[in-house]
């Protein structure tokens, strides 16, 4: 899930320099950086700001230099690794996908010292492969222990808020499990005039599949992904509800008069949002663009199911379900292919 170019392309290292040059800049004293980078792994960067004198905490800061990879939608003459700024707004991928975690840090560190306070330990790990499921994170952390130490407190700097007028701290993150669906039947594109009605037509079979997860018509996934919610975060979602109201979903923009989900009841909007499953589509083959799309009942279709788990449900588990309730008593005894992306449980 990187791009197959990743280790000699020079982008992460790019990344990584951009970051420091930035902190380096701001003159942190006692500020120490190293890069851990053994073969076959992407290079975690860690940067350790030695403590005031006499403080005994050591504090571990997490944040990541990866991005999602970026798609259609923008803008003529705006891209996302080209930052331009147009009236009050600055576009560009830099605050998004966790771009903000190291400048946010390093400038809080420097605020501190320029106010004369005391500074506990400070350590900040940079990994380069988040968005990829974090596969080597555990080997890197353990080259990183004599760096790291035994954090007293760790703070992740890797999610959203709802608003900009106040800190937030996220109380729960949903896991996920993505798996790559493909369903064959023909053996090549064959007319659809000939063979439509005759051989089995792979998105139709997809869809009757993908019905097996979430409901058609609400969106509801199946009861096996299901947790009963925890009276906190009922609680919690009362707060939000009546504090914010539609200020939990006005900050996402729709089209006019697309209506969001539950948008009549915030306390269940919120839960969906923080608590529930979801399953979203994200990606798929065998599907030409319309432009070129000829009358054929083509070969095969594949999607990429990207299910959003509940905080305190097993990703593995999902991984299981997933695989049983695409691949079972599949329409037609068509062939079924299923290829696991990554899996995180929440938390």
């Amino acid at each position: 899930m990187v791009d197959p170019n990743y280790q000699t392309n020079g982008l992460v290292q790019q990344a990584m320099e951009c970051v420091d040059k930035n902190i380096q800049t701001l003159g942190i004293k006692g500020l120490s950086r190293t890069v851990i980078h053994p073969p076959g792994m992407n290079p975690m960067v860690v940067y350790v700001v030695d403590p005031s004198e006499g403080a005994t905490k050591n504090v571990m800061l997490y944040g990541h230099l990866d991005k999602q990879p970026y798609g259609p939608g923008w803008e003529e003459g705006l891209s996302p690794t080209d930052p331009q700024i147009r009236g009050d707004f600055m576009y560009g991928r830099g605050s998004a996908d966790d771009g903000y975690s190291a400048f946010a840090c390093m400038l809080a560190v420097k605020a501190v010292q320029e106010a004369g306070l005391r500074l506990p330990r400070i350590v900040m790990t940079l990994e380069s492969e988040e968005e990829s499921g974090s596969p080597n994170l555990l080997a890197l952390l353990k080259e990183a222990e004599p760096l790291i130490k035994v954090p007293d407190a760790m703070f992740c700097m890797d999610s959203g808020a709802l608003d900009y007028d106040q800190l937030w701290l996220t109380s729960s993150l949903r896991g996920i499990c993505i798996v790559d669906l493909t369903v064959e039947a023909g053996k090549a594109g064959y007319h659809s005039g000939e063979v439509g009605g005759v051989v089995p037509e792979t998105f139709r079979i997809i869809r009757n599949l993908l019905n097996r997860l979430d409901d058609p018509v609400t969106g509801e996934v199946t009861k096996e992904f299901q947790v009963e919610v925890s009276e906190e975060k009922r609680k919690e979602a009362q707060f939000i509800a009546q504090k914010y109201g539609e200020k939990v979903y006005n900050k996402f923009p729709v089209h006019d008069g697309v209506q969001y989900i539950k948008q009549d009841n915030v306390e269940e909007l919120y839960l969906n949002k923080a608590w529930r499953p979801n399953l979203s589509i994200t990606g798929a083959d065998g599907l030409p663009p319309v432009a070129i799309a000829g009358n054929v009942c083509r070969p095969f279709t594949t999607c990429r199911c990207s299910m959003r788990l509940c905080p305190v449900f097993d990703a593995h588990k999902a991984n299981e379900i997933m695989t049983e309730k695409l691949t079972k008593d599949v329409p037609y005894n068509a062939k079924v292919t299923i290829k696991g992306g990554h899996a995180g449980s929440g938390w």
